[in-house]
């Protein structure tokens, strides 16, 4: 029995792993979530993986079955190969995000979905299916068992920065308003044995290896064993964490002898208030600048994410944003919209706001609810111009300078400039141009002076011509 597992891709992304520059492999690092489908399914299949990023799905070829994973911004693309299937009779699974959320809009297209996690449900599906009694919904429950290795060879190698990449925890204990993870895992936190995760890592080929943890830190005595126990296996690494690893010298010297040269890290914000109006406990933004020093000094580079469109964010939240992650000395950044995602308390919240439902859009680049303090024209355009600035070739080029001259930067300064490049040339291919809101605030402001200046000035003569006569 043939199974065909897709990734689907929309809008700028898909196909985006055909051309030859700037073709987003920087980007592309993990088909996690297919490739642990492929593990748990039975060895008597056979399993077929496609990413659209890169590669053309194979509508001429016969499957007896096929999957998809769904994020809300592919969703569209993934119903369109629901109708694109069952015009060929093939039955078709939908699972992830969105349809966890979204079950009875995916189930218009779809002739099955699994809601939550893979386990519990796919071998349970399967079994019905080969039986003729496929059920509409399959219930995930996440028993904590993990697959102890995915498999890779289903990846075509070539189109992506890396197919060596792990996991060793899954879910968050935070409550981030605007975040579906804890939704997803009903904010609970699951942990991989050290043992599988280290044979795992042996396995691997290359040096460089990414852990797609959502927060790998967040169990400090776990994480610390185990970064212990990979120490010998000398692996250059990268993960995201959270900004309160800066209060702690012994992790971040573990993380360090580990082989950690880099984290991602979500600020989300130099607003305190933005912050709490998300439910976003961390660090206090006054202390983004020593706690970027302190991770700095042991050998580790900070790439940030930051979101715009809060309540609190004006047209000036651009500029003052770009001043500020330069003083902290941020290597890199991932800048985006807020956007309420089905499933968050966000999406709940801002019902009344939201003016766009073409879930395509919901990509963290477009604007689909109406700011508080500005248009959403505006909060895109903004969007495009910081990230066109920070990643302007001379800021890079000063970036390059700052990194030779941080503990262990002259090793490994190749890393950052590859994503700093990688960025600088998305701007290219995603046509990405943008404006400053505040500077164009600041003409109309100025503009609607002069009109009103000229207007005072007619009604004035024409009062004075009236005086005369």
């Amino acid at each position: 029995m043939k199974i065909l597992l897709i990734a689907p891709s929309s809008g700028c992304w898909k196909g985006l792993g055909r051309h030859r520059l700037f073709n987003g492999k920087t980007f592309r690092f993990s088909m996690l979530s297919l490739l642990s489908v492929a593990a748990v399914t039975p060895d008597n299949y056979d399993v077929k993986l496609v990413d659209e990023q890169i590669e053309t799905i194979p509508e001429d070829e016969d499957f007896d079955l096929i999957g998809i994973t769904v994020m809300t911004a592919t969703a569209p693309r993934a119903y369109e190969l629901c109708s694109l299937f069952k015009k060929k009779s093939i039955p078709v699974v939908l699972g992830g995000f969105h349809p966890t959320f979204n079950p009875e809009e995916a189930l218009s297209y779809a002739d099955s979905i699994v809601s939550g996690p893979v386990n519990g449900a796919w071998v349970r599906l399967l079994e019905d299916f080969k039986k003729g009694t496929l059920q509409k919904i399959y219930y995930g429950c996440f028993d904590g068992t993990f697959p102890k290795k995915t498999p890779k060879h289903l990846l075509n190698k070539k189109g992506y920065l890396s197919i060596h990449t792990t996991y060793a925890t899954l879910g968050c204990r935070n409550h981030c308003d605007f975040c579906s993870i804890q939704s997803f895992y009903k904010g609970k936190r699951y942990l991989r044995t050290i043992d599988d995760v280290v044979e795992e890592l042996k396995s691997f080929d290359e040096k460089f290896v990414m852990f797609i943890d959502d927060n790998l830190t967040q169990d400090r005595d776990y994480i610390i064993t185990l970064l212990k126990a990979i120490t010998p296996l000398k692996k250059k690494w990268i993960t995201q964490a959270s900004v309160e690893i800066s209060d702690d010298d012994e992790l971040l010297s573990v993380m360090r002898d580990s082989g950690c040269i880099g984290v991602f890290i979500g600020l989300e914000s130099f607003s305190e208030s933005a912050l709490c109006s998300q439910n976003k406990i961390i660090k206090s933004p006054v202390y983004y600048k020593d706690a970027v020093k302190k991770i700095h000094s042991y050998g580790i580079f900070v790439e940030a994410a930051l979101i715009f469109g809060f309540d609190t964010d004006t047209v000036q939240v651009f500029e003052k944003t770009l001043q500020t992650i330069e003083d902290a000395g941020i290597d890199a950044l991932q800048a985006s919209i807020l956007t309420p995602l089905p499933g968050t308390k966000l999406f709940e919240a801002m019902k009344d706001k939201i003016v766009d439902t073409n879930w395509e859009h919901y990509d963290y680049k477009y604007a689909v609810f109406e700011p508080a303090q500005m248009s959403r024209e505006e909060l895109m355009a903004g969007l495009e111009w910081i990230n066109k600035k920070f990643y302007s070739l001379p800021r890079i080029l000063k970036r390059v300078f700052r990194w030779l001259f941080i503990p262990a930067g002259f090793k490994y300064f190749y890393y950052p400039l590859g994503l700093n490049i990688a960025y600088w040339g998305r701007q290219f291919r995603f046509q990405v141009k943008g404006f400053n809101p505040a500077k164009h605030y600041e003409i109309n402001k100025l503009s609607q002076y002069r009109t009103l200046a000229s207007e005072t000035r007619a009604v004035s003569e024409l009062l004075k011509c009236k005086t005369v006569h």
